[in-house]
């Protein structure tokens, strides 16, 4: 998990911002302080991997307490004002969130931190990956799905549509790219630039196409066809 403290002097902005923490899978809430000062004295005897901090806070704002730390945290800087971006940035900080913030908005700032800077963390992942199910984050809740259910995954732009047998369809907020390295190589394949199936489920093939409940037909492109190809010559009976 990527630990987390979160300082804002607003009471409503940071209690979104705690809520916003606990929501997300690979995010763990330490610690949560209206001014800069008491984080401080909370940071010299705990260990903390990320930083939620405004920058208009009284006292000591924002950017001077990160400047004021020997050894800070990564940081994320929220406020209401744009201005502060550049020098956001000047002291390295992770990234820059403008109130009011949307969790959407805020998901894809700790996705890009996550990856950024904590990509060997092997339990800080929005997917989990196991042998069995992964966790998904759609519509404000973490869903469990099982490998066994997956028919095949759609990419949709920011989003990925992950099709069920015989239940809804699941939207989640991630690439096709992501879904790929968390799915297990032996069960799903990428078949196209915006698909991913799993390959226990396929029935039928016809004319460079999957068919799913012979309906649904999945192309496979030239850049992954002769992967698929020897995947079809290793379980083909001769």
């Amino acid at each position: 998990m990527i630990t987390c403290i979160a300082i804002d002097d607003e009471p409503l902005a940071l209690r979104q911002i705690e809520g916003y923490i606990t929501m997300t899978p690979y995010l763990k809430l330490l610690g949560s302080f209206s001014n800069a000062l008491k984080a401080m004295e909370f940071l010299n005897d705990n260990s903390v991997d990320l930083m939620f901090v405004d920058i208009n806070m009284p006292d000591l704002t924002g950017m001077e307490f990160v400047k004021a730390l020997s050894n800070p945290p990564k940081v994320i800087f929220t406020t209401a004002y744009r201005e502060y971006a550049v020098e956001g940035f000047q002291v390295d900080a992770a990234d820059y969130l403008v109130k009011p913030i949307a969790y959407a908005d805020f998901l894809k700032s700790t996705d890009k931190t996550k990856e950024r800077f904590f990509s060997d963390n092997k339990g800080a992942e929005t997917v989990h990956n196991n042998d069995q199910f992964l966790f998904i984050k759609s519509e404000y809740k973490i869903i469990r799905i099982s490998y066994k259910d997956i028919l095949y995954a759609e990419g949709m732009r920011d989003y990925v549509r992950i099709h069920l047998e015989n239940q809804k369809p699941v939207m989640a907020l991630m690439s096709i790219k992501k879904m790929q390295q968390h799915l297990p190589d032996e069960a799903f394949m990428r078949v196209h630039r915006s698909f991913i199936v799993h390959l226990n489920k396929i029935t039928t093939i016809e004319r460079n196409r999957i068919i799913f409940d012979g309906k649904v037909f999945i192309p496979i492109s030239d850049q992954y066809k002769e992967q698929f190809q020897d995947f079809l010559d290793n379980n083909f009976l001769k």
